[in-house]
């Protein structure tokens, strides 16, 4: 006996599990898809989550069985013949059922459980015992079967009230006879919604007596053709007469059996977070696209324009041959090249003259702000939506609207906020690169040719006034005709000239390499930025995607 019990407990434990990790999986994808999935069908699921936590924190083994049909099909009377007594009301007049009524089996108290259910109407059936020698042991204890009004009533509140309990309990028995099997309205609204729960569901034609044995089978055939078209395939229908008795003893065993097994509740609870994460999963996509994890070109190239990458660079290049021609200009005209405005400067894009061999944190320009630079022209703008939009239309390629809406409008942050990244990103980009070892030299060059002729003309304006005061001559070297003092003074400012247009030569070919420099590292900052906010939203949403698939395939199992 006590490994009877030992076994029970654990295939409880297995179905309780089994549940809890279910629902786990139906929260999971509710939390990550969001509003990226059917709101219906998520409020729905989120009910059922609840009601999951609700019944499962209820404590006890009570198995809540619901005998649910319409105006006139006789369940009251079959309700009656199950308890014993004539514990629901029956007359002529309809409806006759307005509220649920309970009959408890069982001496474990049902109270915590009947006050989920909101049932004030309880009965508790006194112990008793029955034995049929065909079916077997009759046992009853933890049996909560439930009268409910007709779902066909009259009055609004009734139907309200029957279809409230009828989404509480654990197993449904629905009771109907042989004018209404076909009902619509049963097989619309009811059977169809519980394709899926053939564990938990009984159907019982009831008034079998009014019919002769053959059109009694032949209804309950028809009966379970309609069952398999509502999805409903594995039920079983009992025959069934509140007169005569006949067919009850056997729906009194079944449902004995259904008590007996202790996974009623669970079964109904697994069902419905089957049914909830089917109706979800419609909502999603087989498969979700592969996206890079870095930029495409097109885009990059759409975002460097709106930044106005073009512009500095341009201001880059004419930065760097100045200070080449700063460093390596003539002397006596370096100053009318400092007369012209700084480009990076008129950008507001240099905020430190860093002289340092090589490239530190100090030449980055950290500074709050934006920049100066012009804001995108309306083809820039335009290229980048046009960038964005394909991107986001890759994503959501074969995903329902809801998410391919998502990934869209992942893919196009604000504009606002974009022209304020790539700003940020251009303003934090260092421009300058390692000083140019040949600017010393040639820089040092000048100087000393500079010297020369300063000390040439020197030499000549001396022996010019010695000649003018008639001092004596002295004798001054010549190298060939021309004396030294000329050849020094012409040669120096011949030889710097040249020396400075070479230095603007060379200045042209080291802008040129500077701006491919400055521009990989602007391709590379504004490619940091596409991937931060615009890649990676979209990206996020095809990851969400994804674990909302897997999170309702465990919810499925």
């Amino acid at each position: 006996m006590s490994t009877l019990l030992r076994g029970r407990r654990s295939q409880e434990a297995t179905s309780r599990e089994g549940l809890e990790r279910r629902a786990a999986g139906l929260t999971a994808a509710l939390e990550v898809g969001g509003d990226r999935l059917d709101p219906r069908a998520a409020a729905q699921a989120t009910e059922v989550v609840e009601r999951v936590g609700e019944r499962t924190s209820i404590v006890g083994s009570h198995t809540v069985v619901a005998l649910a049909g319409a105006t006139g099909s006789g369940k009251s009377s079959l309700f009656n013949m199950l308890v014993g007594e004539p514990v629901s009301a029956i007359g002529a007049r309809r409806p006759t059922t307005s509220t649920p009524t309970a009959a408890i089996w069982g001496d474990e108290s049902a109270q915590a459980l009947l006050d989920w259910l909101k049932v004030g109407r309880r009965h508790h059936v006194p112990a008793r015992e029955g034995v049929d020698a065909a079916q077997g042991e009759l046992d009853l204890d933890g049996l909560v079967l439930l009268d409910l009004p007709d779902f066909d009533s009259r009055e609004s509140a009734h139907r309200v009230e029957a279809d409230r309990v009828l989404g509480l309990v654990d197993v449904f028995v629905w009771v109907t006879d042989p004018q209404k099997y076909a009902d619509a309205r049963l097989h619309d609204e009811y059977l169809t919604a519980l394709a899926g729960h053939d564990a938990v569901t009984l159907v019982v034609l009831n008034q079998a007596d009014r019919l002769s044995v053959d059109d009694a089978e032949a209804c309950a055939a028809d009966l379970k053709r309609l069952l398999a078209a509502d999805g409903v395939k594995d039920v079983e229908v009992f025959l069934t007469s509140a007169t005569t008795s006949a067919g009850v003893v056997s729906l009194e065993h079944r449902i004995s059996t259904v008590v007996k097994g202790h996974h009623a509740a669970e079964q109904r609870l697994v069902a419905d977070v089957r049914a909830s994460a089917e109706r979800l999963r419609e909502g999603v996509a087989e498969q979700e696209v592969r996206l890079g994890n870095r930029a495409d070109q097109r885009l990059v190239e759409a975002l460097g324009r709106a930044a106005g990458i073009p512009t500095v660079l341009a201001a880059v290049e004419r930065d760097y041959r100045r200070s080449a021609t700063a460093h390596t200009g003539w002397p006596f005209t370096r100053w009318a090249r400092g007369l012209r405005p700084d480009p990076l400067k008129r950008l507001r894009l240099d905020r430190s003259r860093d002289r340092k061999a090589t490239v530190s944190a100090t030449d980055v320009r950290l500074v709050l702000g934006r920049s100066s630079l012009p804001p995108a022209s309306p083809a820039a703008r335009s290229a980048v939506d046009l960038a964005t939009r394909d991107l986001g239309d890759r994503a959501g390629e074969g995903l329902p609207d809801r998410w391919a809406e998502a990934a869209q409008e992942a893919a196009s942050p604000p504009d606002d906020r974009m022209a304020d990244a790539l700003d940020q990103a251009v303003m934090q980009t260092s421009l300058r690169g390692r000083t140019p070892w040949w600017w010393s030299i040639v820089g040092l060059l000048q100087w000393l040719l500079a010297a020369v002729a300063v000390a040439g003309l020197v030499w000549l304006l001396v022996l010019m006034a010695m000649g003018w005061l008639q001092l004596p001559e002295v004798d001054t070297p010549q190298w060939g005709p021309l004396p030294y003092p000329l050849l020094m003074l012409a040669g120096g400012v011949l030889i710097g000239l040249a020396l400075a247009a070479l230095g603007r030569v060379l200045g042209r070919v080291g802008g040129r390499r500077r701006r491919r420099l400055i521009e990989k590292r602007l391709h590379e900052a504004i490619d940091t930025v596409a991937r931060e906010r615009i890649v990676a939203p979209v990206q996020q949403v095809l990851t969400d995607h994804r674990e909302t698939r897997e999170q309702l395939q465990i919810a499925r199992g």
